[in-house]
């Protein structure tokens, strides 16, 4: 990294390592292993199974991204963390369902550790989604070509808080996620483009429906 370069356009040294995103994935695969099935798509083990199916092969092939990463390394890692979202969503649409249908009875402390694990997930399947957009993906994040940040960090504005060429890493991207879904707005980092702004925006619905009207709903079942 050369002196005086902002670190709003820090470039990594070599790769990155693929070990806390997948972590991150496998946390999302016991969340959704724990609800019950009327909340899971088909028998329970479809989904987790395609998971596993995709992050094994990529794990082993592609421990770290690197900047010349092949395409069909990032198909598959795009495809994995879309399929983790379709079930959580899948899971949220059942749980909204099996709420306002007639005649159901609900336990209350099984509604809250749904809700839960959904909107855990939620967080997880966003910052998912925010590593593999920012500035093209982190192949193209280890490049010194990479396009415009679709994040402003705190450390791009303030570049003497940061170490020289520093970049944000999966665990920058969890805790937006994290802020973004307890907000349900931006805290310390601003989406900056329109695919930004509009994932934000789904993240922050999604997160706000579980909240209000799911854990709402359990709590009145609790009292």
């Amino acid at each position: 990294m050369k002196a005086g370069v902002d670190p709003a356009w820090g470039v990594a040294d070599k790769s990155e390592s693929r070990l806390p995103a997948s972590l991150a994935i496998v946390a999302a695969l016991a969340l959704y292993v724990t609800l019950p099935e009327h909340l899971t798509m088909g028998p329970r083990w479809i989904v987790p199974g395609l998971e596993l199916a995709l992050l094994v092969p990529l794990l082993i092939v592609a421990p770290r991204r690197e900047h010349d990463e092949g395409r069909g390394l990032r198909v598959a890692a795009v495809v994995l963390i879309a399929i983790i979202n379709a079930a959580n969503v899948a899971s949220l649409v059942l749980l909204v369902r099996y709420l306002t249908t007639p005649g159901n009875r609900a336990n209350g402390l099984d509604l809250l550790a749904s809700s839960a694990a959904i909107w855990f997930t939620n967080v997880i399947v966003f910052a998912l989604w925010y590593w593999e957009l920012d500035r093209g993906g982190p192949h193209q994040r280890l490049t010194s070509t990479h396009r415009e940040p679709d994040f402003l960090f705190p450390q791009m504005v303030t570049p003497k808080s940061a170490p020289d060429g520093w970049v944000p890493a999966f665990i920058d991207y969890l805790f937006v996620s994290f802020t973004n879904a307890s907000a349900f707005s931006p805290t310390d980092t601003m989406p900056l483009t329109v695919a930004a702004k509009s994932l934000f925006m789904v993240q922050a619905g999604t997160s706000l429906l579980t909240v209000v009207l799911v854990a709402a709903r359990a709590v009145n079942v609790l009292s």
